[in-house]
Order: structure tokens, then sequence, then C-alpha cells
């Protein structure tokens, strides 16, 4: 038998304050975040929303899991390294 192979594309490089200043749209960051976010979680977040505003990331939505939770948290801190964090998604 021959062994299943998983790839998945590599993300971009993360956005900081300083890409921000220099013409990262708000629009392009929350993109990045969620697509960060949906590829590390396996897109086990439903109705999942990233909103940038004032330097802040901020995540919700919904997971069955506390660890899906945290899975979103560090994959928002690794694709806004420079930005804080609320993480707002509910665990149900």
């Amino acid at each position: 038998m021959t062994p299943e192979i998983y790839c998945e594309a590599a993300p971009e490089a993360p956005l900081s304050n300083s890409q921000e200043i220099s013409g990262s749209s708000l629009r392009e960051i929350a993109e990045t975040v969620e697509r960060y976010v949906r590829l590390r979680t396996g897109g086990t977040i439903r109705s999942l929303h990233v909103e940038v505003q004032d330097g802040e990331v901020i995540l919700t939505g919904r997971t069955s899991t506390y660890y899906n939770k945290q899975l979103a948290t560090h994959a928002a801190l690794d694709a806004a390294d420079e930005l804080s964090l609320t993480n707002e998604i509910q665990v149900c």
C-alpha cells in the first residue's frame, strides 16, 4: 500500500505593524489571519469572523473544543505577530 501524503499550502509571511503602516489594509490583514486560522484548524471554527481595529485582531465564531480555540489563537498570533489579539471564539 502507498502511504497517503498530505500537503498544505504555506501561507504568506506574517503581517506586522510596520507592514500595516507601509500600506497593508485592515481588510488584507483580516483576510490573512482568517486564512491562517482556517488552515491551522482545518476549518473547525464555525462562523469565523476576523476584525482588525486599532492594532488589535478580534476573533469570533464557535467551535466544539478548547483545543481548536487554542489553535486559532496561535494561528492568529503567527499571522499578525505584532498586533494584540482578543479571541472571543465560543466553545459549545
